[in-house]
């Protein structure tokens, strides 16, 4: 039991009459009745208040939620008493998830429910637990309140934020993804599979036409192609020690495994099959399958993930790669180059090259940018300046050098990540490169 503030207000008033009664002898009665009062009232009150149950509580939430993207809680409390109830109500979250509006004060009416709901946002992935709901129940003349625990366990999944996703799957049906910065190019020609004949079209180029139908019914026809179907695409991801490097709210890990999801899930529309490795830490493989399930068994996978403080070794990487995935495929290789990479990286890349198509994906830190533009004013920020400048210009030399042996690079900050590869992977589709 804890005193409530009624009852500090109501002793402060008592105090200060019998200061009162001090200076007066004549208060001396009414100060003892007073307390006497007081006493009689508080007594009542705290047993009054053992005897109210504990309001019951129902926590509704979903089993899965995105990293980064506030979500709503919902908390359904029931009086089954027959007094109205006044309580202060917490929510005991996973420590590495953000809240607001908790803790609330609510009346709970009598023989009723009532629903409540605060925002959440989870800042890491993996399975997350909520233990307890905890409540400061007050006392029915509120001088009181008593501290109550509904002990309320369950375990939640963060994945990786799939919001782009469900983005995508709505613009893509009103065929408006251009807002995401997505850019459908659509090619007609050789290295595509064919898809229907149709009239011809003016811009349609002399070799699209089928001069046999076209002589059939008197008039010119063309073949239309689609991208090629069926192809593989294996996802290597990063999870040493760099890829914790952070530029805002989420990680370059956790922004690696946004842009892996919306890629794999746009590949999977094109009829492409998806497969996953990781290197620099713990060591899972998911073989390359096609279908929407495969996009669940991907967030299953990759949902609890985590950057290690390990050392990246591409090599040994590239040769494991090489005995798990025996088909060509697109390898897309995720992680944060540094100027000391090529001794590692080429002769992994050369390997790779032999039997699959590779695309370097690397994130910019945007500390090194906003570095570049700040105006230099002293010797040290010219050190600075120089360092930094000197260090990109290593950096570009490693991108030319993936150029050099036949790669295909991507270099851009993480927040860019997502739609930059959804686009490169649209440019090779429709090239006919893999």
């Amino acid at each position: 039991m804890i005193p409530a503030p009624r009852l500090f207000w109501l002793l402060t008033l008592l105090f200060l009459l019998g200061i009162t009664a001090a200076v007066l002898p004549g208060l001396d009665q009414a100060w003892l009745a007073a307390l006497a009062v007081l006493v009689l009232i508080a007594l009542v009150d705290v047993v009054r208040l053992k005897l109210t149950g504990t309001p019951m509580v129902q926590r509704h939430l979903s089993a899965s939620l995105p990293v980064g993207v506030e979500t709503t809680v919902g908390l359904n409390l029931q009086n089954p008493g027959k007094q109205t109830l006044l309580l202060d109500i917490f929510d005991h979250h996973p420590r590495d998830m953000k809240s607001q509006q908790l803790p609330q004060r609510v009346r709970l009416p009598e023989q009723s429910q009532l629903k409540i709901s605060y925002h959440l946002t989870p800042l890491e992935r993996g399975p997350r637990t909520f233990t307890a709901v905890q409540m400061h129940l007050y006392s029915p003349w509120h001088l009181w309140r008593s501290n109550r625990r509904v002990v309320h366990e369950e375990t939640v999944r963060v994945y990786p934020n799939f919001a782009p996703v469900a983005k995508y799957t709505l613009l893509a049906t009103d065929n408006r993804l251009s807002q995401m910065g997505i850019k459908r190019v659509r090619r007609r020609g050789e290295g595509q599979d064919f898809h229907q004949l149709r009239e011809y079209r003016q811009g349609d180029s002399l070799r699209q036409i089928d001069w046999k139908a076209s002589s059939r019914v008197r008039k010119l026809i063309s073949k239309e192609y689609q991208e090629e179907r069926d192809q593989e695409i294996i996802f290597m991801l990063d999870c040493g020690n760099r890829m914790m490097s952070q530029d805002d709210a989420l990680s370059h890990f956790d922004h690696s495994l946004n842009a892996a999801l919306l890629l794999a899930y746009v590949a999977l529309r094109q009829g492409d099959a998806i497969g996953f490795a990781n290197f620099g830490g713990e060591q899972r493989w998911l073989p390359p399958f096609k279908g929407p399930a495969m996009i669940h068994r991907l967030l299953n996978t990759l949902y609890d993930l985590q950057p290690t403080t390990r050392v990246p070794d591409y090599s040994e990487a590239a040769t494991q790669l090489l005995l798990r995935q025996k088909k060509r495929a697109l390898v897309v290789l995720i992680t944060n180059l540094r100027d000391e990479d090529p001794a590692d990286l080429l002769p992994a890349i050369r390997l790779l090259r032999q039997r699959h198509l590779v695309l370097v994906a690397s994130m910019r830190e945007l500390a090194l940018d906003n570095e570049l533009k700040r105006p230099v004013k002293d010797f040290d920020q010219a050190l600075r300046h120089a360092a930094t400048r000197h260090y990109l210009n290593q950096r570009d030399d490693v991108m030319e050098n993936l150029v050099r042996h036949d790669a295909l690079y991507l270099d851009v900050p993480p927040q860019e990540l997502s739609v930059a590869l959804v686009n490169h992977y649209l440019d090779i589709k429709s090239s006919g490169m893999l």
